[in-house]
């Protein structure tokens, strides 16, 4: 099991063109610990920014009475891609993880599947 430090690591070490990472607690918009972006690119910012799009979608399929789970949002921007994954099972309630890709490099499939499997050994 994984903590957040090496899960976040993991993104950014293990995911072609993965440029930040972060684990954003979507009930407060409080990122829980947060890797890359820099000086043109405020990671904090963009988590807690992020934390929005996440209750809307949540409140609307509420009101459209889906009775299904998020496994992913993908925000796709002209040179990056933005994804964001709800944490299920072991504390992870109320948590995601953002991932910031270059879209020139990354291989999008293969992220998500990366994501996938860091978020399986991520103990919160």
């Amino acid at each position: 099991m994984a903590n957040t430090e090496t899960a976040l690591k993991e993104c950014l070490g293990s995911i072609d063109g993965a440029t930040a990472a972060a684990l954003v607690d979507y009930t407060s918009g409080m990122a829980l610990g947060t890797l890359g972006g820099g000086k043109d690119f405020n990671l904090e910012i963009a988590a807690a920014g992020n934390t929005d799009v996440v209750r809307s979608k949540l409140r609307t399929m509420e009101h459209l009475g889906l009775n299904e789970e998020i496994e992913d949002i993908l925000i796709t921007l002209s040179s990056q891609y933005h994804l964001i994954r709800l944490l299920k099972g072991r504390g992870g309630n109320g948590l995601f993880l953002y991932l910031v890709l270059d879209a020139g490099r990354a291989n999008l499939a293969m992220a998500r599947h990366q994501l996938r499997r860091i978020e399986s050994e991520l103990e919160v």
